[in-house]
């Protein structure tokens, strides 16, 4: 069979994957060799990001899926779902009763690859660096909460919270949280290029043309100790132009996996079966899309246009057109499947109206047509991304009330203008930190959130968000983390467009392709192995 679709069980509101891949065709590779992994994403090093694999640097999906296989965490994401677990650490624990004070234990005789041992001083060094470089790309901010960090001894540290905060293990088990060696990374500078040295479960290296990777090697680390069981021994990560090159690539036999971004019409294929080279699983993800606004900018600076712009999009149009059942619409920046998801921007503005909108613009006096421009990255998202954009332009355009253009650019330099507020409204795809709804509400709306946006509201930033993370069990924090999404709906600082699936194509004799990628979009190459073809 070509397609494996997963019938998962709820587990905390989340999905989890219970099914391996199977497939029946002859693979390319032989028994033995490096499993070649197959992605779109682009890893570049740039006068503006000279530094992208720094784990206090690195906040994206594409540097973070790198890092994950390389930098130990003292927590992890689970092989499933559900709460994270030890990873370097051996325990860890809230030992009050207000969720402010976190310790863990390191694991006995942990060492960094290269030989070193892995301390708790090394912990309190790595965290802290991230914290004081306090990088433009926004990651540091998912440490916030942290006061002080103490250490007992070589194997224990308490972290010590400024509030509290329910979600600070999940955060624990983030790149940016990732133990570094202080031989390799100062303390007050990022390390530029592309080297990693970490404990992780496979040491890095990587071949770079032109200041970009163009394969990166994955080789088992033999003095990895930590909770992942490592199904093979070296696996080879290729970075392809475009959706097409990696396909052929796997029909080829050139490479065994691919992962993000397949295109919409490549995975149409594979779905109806008539890919006899490559098996299809289809799986949940967490992934959203949205367009985030520059609430200075002129031309969006009042809250009518964003408020227009949210009544006149018609997502069930612009996910049945570019992406078919790979999406569903979305109203809120909490997916429907996540603990504490409200539809607010359905329950505020329902279905699509051009009267509607045009009674906003009127009653707050603005001139029409609103003419705007919206940027897109041409090669982060995947090919699709484009149309899309182009369907969102013609929305607006035929409302009469809109005169839209539309500019793309590459993500070296497309993420770069966004952070300087070099654009007025641009589209965002968000992949989960970690799977809560704190994580995509506070990102966004917090103090230094990762857009860099002006937006700021008082309410949400020093009740609402302490309150929701108040709460161990996340039923609790459901009011909260409502009325942040209403808020949102409200004021539309970010406008969520729709939510996908994610998929994984494989060859026959590769397994464990199930756990490719968890729901958060963490690749989990550790999960990969090389079976019998049949």
């Amino acid at each position: 069979m070509n397609r494996k679709t997963l019938v998962l069980p709820a587990v905390a509101g989340l999905l989890t994957p219970v099914l391996a891949a199977c497939g029946g065709s002859d693979s390319g590779s032989k028994s033995g060799d490096a499993i070649v992994v197959g992605t779109t994403d682009q890893f570049t090093a740039t006068k503006d990001a000279p530094a992208p694999l720094d784990p206090a640097y690195a906040y994206d999906v594409g540097t973070w899926n790198i890092l994950r296989q390389s930098v130990q965490t003292l927590m992890a994401q689970p092989k499933g779902e559900g709460d994270p677990v030890p990873e370097a650490a051996e325990s860890c624990s809230f030992t009050d009763s207000g969720s402010e004070r976190y310790a863990c234990k390191l694991r006995e005789g942990l060492k960094f690859a290269s030989g070193d041992p892995v301390t708790a001083q090394d912990v309190k060094y790595s965290i802290e660096r991230a914290l004081r470089i306090n990088s433009d790309s926004g990651v540091s901010a998912l440490l916030n909460t942290i006061d002080t960090i103490e250490t007992q001894g070589d194997r224990e540290v308490v972290f010590h919270l400024k509030t509290a905060d329910a979600t600070f293990p999940y955060k624990l088990s983030t790149p940016v949280a990732g133990i570094v060696n202080p031989q390799d990374y100062q303390k007050d500078k990022l390390r530029d290029g592309f080297e990693i040295d970490g404990s992780g479960p496979y040491t890095f290296k990587a071949e770079v043309k032109d200041d970009a990777i163009v394969s990166a090697t994955f080789t088992k680390n033999a003095s990895y100790k930590g909770s992942m069981k490592v199904n093979n021994d070296k696996v080879e990560l290729r970075s392809f132009a475009d959706a097409d090159a990696m396909g052929a690539a796997i029909d080829k036999g050139d490479i065994d996996v691919m992962t993000r971004t397949m295109s919409p019409a490549q995975i149409q294929k594979l779905d109806a079966g008539s890919d006899k080279n490559a098996d299809l699983v289809d799986m949940p993800g967490l992934e959203i899309r949205y367009l985030a606004f520059n609430t200075d900018a002129t031309s969006v600076k009042s809250k009518a246009v964003r408020q227009a712009m949210a009544q006149l999009i018609n997502r069930g149009e612009l996910v049945s057109k570019v992406y078919g059942t790979q999406a569903e619409p979305l109203y809120s920046m909490v997916p429907a499947t996540v603990t504490g998801h409200s539809n607010s921007f359905f329950n505020k503005y329902g279905n699509p109206s051009v009267d509607k909108a045009k009674s906003l613009l009127g009653k707050a006096g603005i001139t029409t047509p609103v003419k705007l421009t919206l940027h897109y990255t041409t090669d982060h998202y995947g090919s699709a991304t484009k149309q899309e954009f182009q369907i969102l332009q013609k929305q607006l355009n035929d409302s009469g009330l809109f005169d839209v253009s539309i500019e793309g650019h590459p993500w070296a330099t497309f993420r770069p203008a966004e952070r300087k507020g070099e654009y007025d409204v641009y589209g965002m795809g968000w992949f989960p930190d970690f799977p809560d709804a704190d994580n995509f509400l506070a990102p966004f709306l917090d103090k230094n959130n990762f857009l860099g946006s002006p937006y700021n509201n008082g309410t949400i930033q020093r009740t609402l968000i302490p309150q929701s993370r108040r709460e161990a069990d996340r039923l609790g924090a459901a009011k909260s983390l409502t009325e942040i999404q209403d808020t949102v709906a409200e004021d539309v600082p970010v406008l969520p467009l729709w939510q996908g699936k994610q998929y994984v194509a494989a060859r026959d004799d590769i397994t464990g392709v199930a756990y490719a990628l968890n729901s958060s979009s963490t690749l989990q190459l550790w999960e990969l192995g090389r079976g019998v073809s049949g």
